[in-house]
């Protein structure tokens, strides 16, 4: 099975697009219209009708040669050949009306005229269509080139080409009014040209009867079958096109079902919108015209009411004229038997569709129509009863002659009578291109001339309770039922297997439940047991089961009471559940908690050993240095997170020649390794900076001791001696930042000087460099968690150090502070910082 839906194809008077649109005749071809039989509708959908090439598409990998696809193609054409024909008989009629305005208006031929209207429209680049209608609104001045005027008035300001096609389409429609024989071409020539565009599916026209009754003259878009049940309504019945004969000005239904009036469509679009309009002339009502759209209808313009106004007056000319056929002369469109099995199929449960042959010109059986689909119908694309109902078997399906053989069947069995009954058979559907696929049960049998089609989709209870039975095995879940009257006891098989017991062996009782259980657990499972019998209120209790075969699992009980009429309890029912993998999984959890727990109290022990002992090395602050002519400042800041304490390292202090030792360094990682190598290294160099000699030797000695005597920890550092007599500095640095000097509001990084960080190798040499300084110069040495950031290079965040720098405050401690307080590093790293200032 596939369904379709396409767009409407445009008529004469509109842009042409892609090749898709409602046909004006029967898909199985010409000879139908040729006989002069009302059209049948093609499958309808949103209110349009699909195109035949339609078709085509959905068969997919269909071959043409088989009989599918040379259906197809004829239909294809055949349909294509009637639409062009009928647009062209439309336009051509209009064009030459104006012609004849023209030959009478310039007092010219017929084929100047013709000239005449070509070359209007070239100029005023309109199609000849279009020109035609124009010309002739200006020339007759009725009812419907007012409404055109009005249209066109209150579109001024919107699309223009809309306007202009809504007056080629009311002049369409008139123009197959006109030629129309009888008032069901008229309802035909109304939905196509102006009804259509409008958003309607169906319009039936109804005449009048002197007795106040209403007599179906002519309809389009409603089922045959639909039609022959509404021929005729008696006078009294109220319905949607009473109320229109009786309100002059219209009835406009905003939904059909909220009335709760009947009329034709009812069931096939029962939330649609619908409007009843008397159509009448010269003050005399003939009947009514009556319109369905598929969905609710808003309020409506102006400009649109007065069209449809207008059409009730084309229909009002038709009327005037009709005469009604007698009860007894009119020929059923749904034949006796076919009528009976509708009525049938609406009595069963399962989707069911009424099928009539359908024959080609030469009486050949190619298609089969759907005559007819239950209320219990469900279209697999999801597609309303209405778009189905009176389509062609093939036409709305394609796919039931692909694998499924569907449509075989359904031939063999109106050839030979034969029932066919399937179980699980395969029927696919192809729903935008995308096969789906069902399983379902099928019954076809014949009735008469008709087929009756019954399918039943897999029981939907019977998949949800193989699904339900699955969650229980899945969660291993079991369910009981016991009756507290009869003692009668119900356990599903899950049940039994918690229990470790055959499913032959009788149930255990509720009150039996403390002999099965753990000693421990019996005070739990007796206040269950109470708060579910005694206080019959729902209970919970969780217990070891000790099952015949030894094993003991965890089970979770749940169960509720169900009381009577009298409020006495009846019954009880509820499940239990095998909680075991989830109890011993939460006693490993709860372990590993514990284990976490301990863990993190010695982690934030540690931490906290580890963080005094490097404030009481190196605090925050320190005492200022009595040093003639030189200010010595320090600040230490440390990092943000305790589990990060680092091994930043600061020293300042006056040596036994008066010289200031003036270092900072870092040792590489966190923790209390970190800092217990930072405490060996300050205290290696104090001690050597003893002896006298220089910052390149005293590094040398650090090295060593790096190396050797530190567990081959790396560090990097930058050592300095100032001689506050001469106010020289010596300095060297291992792999460390060079320290930067302030003078006279300028800031610059001193030279740097070669040398590995610490404990690299074995042995190192350092250069030493030396810079005579000035009264008012400022020296900073600092660590790398002062400038460091994980997203610029170490260039960049000097340049901004620099540039803060460069601001120099009154006193040496603001100094400091200011370039911790606008630091930008994000490494989270602690930091040091030494400054001096001559005096």
């Amino acid at each position: 099975m596939s369904m379709s839906e396409q767009p409407r194809e445009p008529q004469a008077d509109e842009p042409q697009r892609d090749p898709a649109g409602p046909p004006s005749a029967d898909p199985s071809g010409a000879a139908e219209a040729a006989q002069g039989e009302p059209d049948e509708p093609w499958v309808v959908s949103d209110g349009q009708v699909a195109s035949p090439e339609a078709l085509l598409a959905e068969l997919g990998g269909v071959s043409t040669a088989s009989p599918v696809g040379r259906l197809a193609a004829t239909v294809e054409r055949l349909s294509r050949e009637v639409r062009a024909a009928q647009a062209e008989a439309e336009g051509r009629a209009l064009i030459e009306l104006a012609k004849g305005v023209l030959v009478e208006r310039l007092k010219c031929g017929p084929a100047q005229a013709a000239r005449q209207l070509s070359e209007l429209a070239e100029q005023a680049q309109v199609s000849p269509l279009e020109l035609a209608v124009d010309v002739i609104n200006q020339a007759a001045r009725d009812r419907m080139s007012e409404v055109t005027d009005a249209f066109l008035a209150a579109t001024k300001a919107a699309d223009e080409a809309e306007a202009e096609s809504a007056a080629v389409r009311l002049r369409a429609a008139e123009s197959g009014v006109l030629a129309a024989d009888d008032t069901q071409a008229v309802a035909d020539a109304l939905l196509e040209q102006a009804l259509r565009p409008l958003g309607a599916v169906a319009v039936a026209i109804w005449a009048a009867g002197p007795d106040g009754s209403l007599t179906l003259a002519g309809s389009a878009g409603f089922s045959p079958a639909e039609a022959t049940r509404w021929r005729y309504v008696p006078p009294d019945v109220v319905t949607v096109a009473r109320r229109g004969l009786v309100e002059r000005e219209g009835h406009w239904i905003t939904a059909l079902k909220a009335t709760g009036l009947p009329t034709i469509g009812l069931h096939h679009h029962p939330d649609g919108g619908r409007a009843a309009l008397p159509a009448g002339t010269g003050g005399r009502v003939h009947g009514v015209l009556e319109i369905a759209w598929p969905e609710p209808l808003e309020p409506q313009p102006p400009q649109i009411v007065r069209q449809v106004e207008a059409l009730a007056e084309l229909c009002a000319h038709t009327l005037e004229t009709y005469t009604p056929v007698p009860t007894g002369a009119l020929e059923p469109r749904v034949v006796p038997d076919a009528a009976e099995l509708m009525d049938l199929a609406d009595g069963l449960h399962d989707p069911a569709l009424v099928l009539v042959p359908h024959l080609d010109a030469d009486g050949h059986l190619v298609d089969f129509r759907i005559q007819h689909v239950n209320d219990r119908f469900l279209d697999p694309a999801g597609r309303p009863r209405a778009v189905v109902n009176g389509a062609l078997l093939l036409e709305a399906y394609p796919m039931a002659a692909g694998d499924s053989e569907l449509f075989q069947r359904v031939e063999r069995v109106y050839a030979t009578g034969e029932p066919f009954r399937a179980r699980r058979m395969s029927l696919t559907a192809l729903v935008d291109q995308v096969p789906l696929s069902a399983i379902a049960d099928i019954s076809i049998s014949r009735h008469g001339t008709s087929v009756l089609l019954i399918w039943r989709i897999e029981d939907e209870t019977a998949r949800l309770a193989s699904l339900l039975q699955n969650a229980q095995r899945l969660g291993r879940i079991g369910g009981f039922e016991e009756n507290v009257l009869t003692g009668e006891i119900t356990w599903n098989g899950q049940l039994f297997d918690l229990y470790g017991r055959p499913q032959t062996s009788t149930p255990v009782p509720l009150e039996e439940l403390p002999a099965h259980a753990h000693p421990d657990d019996g005070v739990s499972i007796r206040r269950f047991l109470r708060t579910l019998l005694h206080h019959r209120r729902p209970a919970g209790a969780a217990f070891r089961l000790q099952r015949p075969d030894g094993v003991t699992r965890h089970i979770r009980i749940v169960a509720e009471p169900v009381l009577d009429t009298d409020d006495r309890l009846l019954l009880v029912r509820g499940a239990c559940q095998d909680i075991s993998a989830q109890h011993w999984t939460e006693v490993a959890l709860a372990a590993t908690r514990d284990q976490l727990a301990h863990t993190e109290q010695q982690a934030t022990e540690r931490n906290r050993l580890t963080l005094q002992l490097q404030h009481a090395i190196m605090p925050p602050t320190q005492a200022p240095l009595q040093v003639a002519g030189l200010q010595v400042a320090v600040r230490y800041r440390p990092a943000e997170t305790e589990q990060l304490v680092g091994g930043d390292w600061y020293d300042a202090v006056v040596l036994p020649s008066g010289r200031v030792l003036l270092c900072v360094g870092d040792v590489a990682g966190h923790g209390i390794e970190a800092a217990t190598s930072m405490v060996v290294l300050r205290n290696a160099l104090r001690g050597l900076a003893v002896t006298g000699a220089g910052p390149g030797q005293l590094l040398s000695w650090l090295n060593v001791v790096a190396h050797h005597l530190t567990g081959a920890v790396t560090a990097t550092a930058v050592c300095g001696l100032y001689d506050p007599e001469r106010r020289t500095l010596r300095w060297a640095r291992a792999g460390h930042l060079p320290p930067v000097l302030v003078r006279e509001a300028e800031a610059a990084p001193l030279p740097l000087g070669s040398g590995l960080l610490l404990g690299a190798v074995p042995e190192a040499a350092y250069e030493e460099k030396e810079m005579q300084l000035a009264a008012g110069d400022t020296l900073l040495m600092y660590t790398d968690g002062l400038i460091e950031r994980r997203d610029r290079p170490v260039e960049e965040s000097l340049t901004h150090l620099l540039t803060t720098a460069r601001t120099a405050p009154s006193t040496l401690d603001q100094q400091l502070d200011r370039l911790l307080t606008y630091s930008k590093s994000d490494t989270d790293d602690d930091t040091c910082i030494v400054g001096i200032r001559v005096g």
